[in-house]
C-alpha cells in the first residue's frame, strides 16, 4: 500500500504542515461548502476548540473546516491559522460587515519527544494551521505526517492513516492521528488488534498470531505517559451522504468502536480520544441506513488506526 492515499470522493480536501525542529504537525480538513458536524468525546483528557458548538440543539449548524493538531493545548492555536486563511478567501459566517469560519479542532499530547519545545513567545501551531489548510489537496500522505508526525503509542510510532468506503449510493472516510496511551498490536507480536476488517493487506496481511500469545491481555502502556492529557487518538469521519447534526452525532458515538477494536487498552483517564463526523451532504440519504451507516464508520475507524501505525512503522513519509 502506498503512503499516498486519494480521497475517493469530493467535497473536501486534506492538508498537512509539520515542524521538523519542534517534531509536530498539523492537519486541517477543508470542505468546499459548510458541512453538517458533530463529535463525541471519549478520553478522560480532551483539548478542543468549538466543538460546544456542535451539538445538535445549538444554532450553528455547519463548520468550514475541522483541524487536528499536535502541541497539547498549545496546537489550539492552529485552528487560528486555519481560519485566517479562509478568511482570506471569504469563507464564513456572514455577520456584517465580516464573515467569520467556523474551524472546530482538537489536539493530541506529543511534547515528551525528542523535539525542542523551546520555541519562544509564540508556539508554532497558528502557522502550522495555515499552512495545512494551504496545502489542503485530494491527496494525503499516510504515517508519520500532519497532527501525528510527532505521535506515539505503547509501542509503535504514531501515525496518520485512512480508511474508505462506499455505501448507499455514497461514500464514507475515516482519517486518524494516531498517539495512544495503549497499543494497536497484540502483546510483543507484530500482529493488529484491527486484523479482522483489514482489507487487501492495507497494514500487512498478517491476520491474528498462532499460537495466540500468552501476554495478549497485558495492557502495553506508552512509558511515562500514564498521566491525563499526555496522549490522544483523533479521527474524522467523512462522508458524501446527507445526514443532520443528531445523525452525525449518533455515527461519532459508534465510531468510537472502531478504537476499542484497534487499540488496547483505550478510552483512558490519559486519552483525550475523540471523533468529529461531518456531511457534505452531496447525496440523500435515507434515514433507515442510519444503523448500518455508523457500523461501516466504526469498521473503517478500526482500519485506519492500524494503517496510521503500520505506515508510521515503514516510515513511508
Amino acid at each position: 500500500m502506498s503512503n499516498i492515499y486519494e480521497l475517493p470522493f469530493s467535497g473536501f480536501r486534506v492538508g498537512h504542515a509539520e515542524d521538523t525542529s519542534v517534531v509536530t504537525g498539523t492537519t486541517a480538513c477543508v470542505f468546499d461548502e459548510p458541512a453538517v458536524a458533530a463529535v463525541h468525546i471519549m478520553g478522560a483528557s480532551p483539548g478542543t476548540r468549538e466543538t460546544e458548538l456542535l451539538n445538535p440543539e445549538y444554532a450553528v449548524a455547519k463548520v468550514d473546516a475541522i483541524v487536528l493538531s499536535g502541541g497539547s493545548a498549545f496546537g489550539l492555536d492552529a485552528a487560528g491559522g486555519c481560519q485566517a486563511k479562509l478568511k482570506e478567501e471569504g469563507r464564513g459566517i456572514f455577520i456584517d460587515p465580516v464573515s467569520i469560519p467556523i474551524v472546530p479542532s482538537a489536539i493530541l499530547f506529543d511534547m515528551r519527544n525528542e523535539g525542542n519545545k523551546d520555541w519562544g513567545r509564540f508556539s508554532p501551531y497558528r502557522e502550522l494551521g495555515y499552512e495545512a489548510t494551504s496545502r489542503a489537496s485530494n491527496q494525503v500522505v499516510l504515517g508519520r505526517a500532519g497532527a501525528a508526525f510527532g505521535a506515539s503509542t505503547a509501542n509503535t510510532k504514531g501515525g496518520f492513516g485512512v480508511a474508505s468506503s462506499s455505501f448507499a449510493g455514497g461514500h464514507i472516510l475515516a482519517m486518524v492521528a494516531l498517539n495512544a496511551v495503549g497499543s494497536p498490536l497484540i502483546g510483543n507480536t507484530n500482529h493488529y488488534w484491527a486484523a479482522p476488517f483489514e482489507e487487501d493487506e492495507e497494514f500487512g496481511g498478517l491476520g491474528f498470531p498462532n499460537p495466540w500469545p500468552a501476554d495478549a491481555k497485558v495492557g502495553r502502556l506508552k512509558s511515562g505517559q500514564l498521566v491525563a492529557g499526555a496522549n490522544t487518538t483523533l479521527a474524522i469521519v467523512v462522508t458524501d451522504l446527507s445526514l443532520t447534526p443528531s445523525q452525525a452525532k449518533r455515527v461519532s458515538i459508534t465510531a468510537h468502536d472502531g478504537f476499542a477494536r484497534a487499540l488496547y487498552p483505550v478510552h483512558t483517564m490519559a486519552d483525550g480520544d475523540l471523533i468529529f463526523t461531518a456531511s457534505t451532504g452531496q447525496i440523500k440519504f435515507d434515514e433507515d441506513k442510519l444503523l448500518e451507516l455508523s457500523v461501516i464508520a466504526a469498521n473503517l475507524t478500526t482500519r485506519a488506526i492500524a494503517v496510521a501505525a503500520y505506515q508510521a512503522e515503514k516510515g513511508a513519509t
